[in-house]
């Protein structure tokens, strides 16, 4: 059954773009390991939270200038991926709004830091570390997975890798050096957007035309919903890091963020898979709705069992695998490593749930409105749990929020006759 509806030929593309996908996440896995534990003992708790806050309060400007195109223009492109004209005016329309948001970014994080005193204290490292914006924008991630093109992600990201783990070894010595992290890192960042917009008017030859004011407003309106749920998401894991800063110390925030940087190391194993199916199951939802939910339970089925036995595998050697990587100083990670152990599992069904399948299928609002729900529940244990608990308590709250997402996608899907468990809608 399962050959019948997948052809040799987007056998052969799904195939190239999971490898492509894989090497990537074995770069963005392994570099990063290197990288990590030299990282958190030369820089100390202190240093590298701050690092990491700084990175945290960038991160709303990033998904500001996403603004939900990762999804919707990936879907877009792909379904006119065959029309140049057509794909040359997504390309322009989408580029044009990002670089818009980008400076509307700037001007918003500069009145943020003259306003308060905890920003202004290190502003330096804030506008260093907004080139990963800058970076992001220039990069445009959407397209090469709109045209089932990974392999130049998978390039230009190890390029951008690379040059941030040779950079990191020649340059940061000691904590004083927190502030060249920052440099580092957007250069990397910088270097990937430049490369791939060149090769995108290279070999794909994409032309540029100045889209009207009806196409600019149709892209806004197509990734509205995405943004919202983006955004909603951010509350629940960007906010996390950042929330710990204000109540807390950027010692504390260390400890979670060396914590979280694991976990996120081991989530990042099952993402190529997810990002290379999205554009085939969004066009086969497109041809059969039938075909698509079968291909999702197969998916399901796989995807859970490997995402179940990395959670446990991580909760079991959570405390040698943390003073292996992060060294004595970060015992405090310990029990964060622990209680972010599920994850893995959690949000591998949370995505076939809501990207693979709520999207595809057009449930866009329900989509947001799952992930709204849950950022207010993550904001108020946050804000409870978080001055007493500290890092224990942010944990704590991420996890019941990705639990709240799991469940109620698959409720809603339940509700709306969609039986992923079964293969089928009735």
């Amino acid at each position: 059954m399962f050959k019948k509806f997948i052809n040799a030929e987007y056998k052969k593309r799904i195939f190239a773009n999971f490898l492509s996908l894989s090497v990537l996440q074995g770069a963005n896995y392994i570099l990063p390991l290197i990288t990590l534990p030299y990282l958190v003992r030369v820089l100390g708790p202190e240093k590298f939270g701050l690092v990491m806050f700084a990175q945290a309060f960038i991160q709303y400007f990033i998904i500001l200038t996403d603004y939900g195109f990762n999804l919707s223009a990936t879907k877009e492109i792909s379904v006119y991926r065959n029309d140049k004209e057509k794909v040359s005016e997504i390309f322009t329309s989408v580029m044009l709004i990002k670089i818009l948001l980008l400076f509307f970014s700037f001007l918003l994080m500069t009145l943020i830091i003259i306003s308060f005193e905890k920003f202004k204290e290190e502003w330096l490292i804030y506008y260093l570390t907004f080139g990963m914006v800058i970076g992001q924008v220039l990069f445009p991630i959407w397209f090469f997975q709109g045209i089932e093109e990974m392999k130049y992600i998978t390039i230009i990201n190890i390029i951008s890798k690379l040059i941030f783990t040779i950079l990191v070894f020649l340059f940061v010595n000691q904590t004083s050096d927190y502030i060249l992290v920052a440099v580092i890192n957007s250069l990397g960042y910088i270097v990937a957007g430049v490369i791939s917009i060149w090769i995108v008017y290279k070999k794909f030859k994409i032309s540029l035309k100045l889209p009207s004011s009806d196409k600019l407003i149709f892209q806004l309106k197509e990734g509205w919903h995405i943004f919202i749920s983006t955004l909603a998401i951010s509350l629940y894991t960007v906010s996390n890091t950042f929330i710990l800063g204000i109540f807390t110390n950027n010692t504390i925030v260390g400890y979670y963020s060396a914590a979280e940087k694991l976990i996120k190391a081991a989530i990042g194993l099952l993402t190529p898979f997810s990002q290379a199916i999205y554009p085939y199951i969004s066009k086969l939802m497109s041809e059969s709705k039938e075909k698509g939910i079968l291909f999702i339970k197969k998916i399901t089925f796989y995807l859970g069992i490997i995402s179940l036995l990395s959670s446990i595998l991580l909760y079991i050697f959570a405390e040698p695998l943390t003073l292996l990587i992060l060294g004595d100083k970060y015992i405090e990670s310990i029990i964060v490593v622990k209680i972010l152990s599920f994850l893995p599992f959690v949000i591998a069904l949370s995505n076939i749930f809501g990207i693979q399948t709520m999207v595809t299928l057009n449930y866009k609002k329900a989509f947001s409105n799952i992930l709204i729900s849950a950022s207010i529940i993550n904001i108020i244990l946050a804000l409870t749990l978080v001055p007493i608990y500290k890092h224990i308590g942010i944990s704590t709250s991420v996890l019941i929020s990705e639990v709240f997402v799991t469940i109620s996608m698959f409720i809603y899907l339940h509700k709306k006759g969609v039986r992923i468990l079964e293969g089928k809608i009735v």
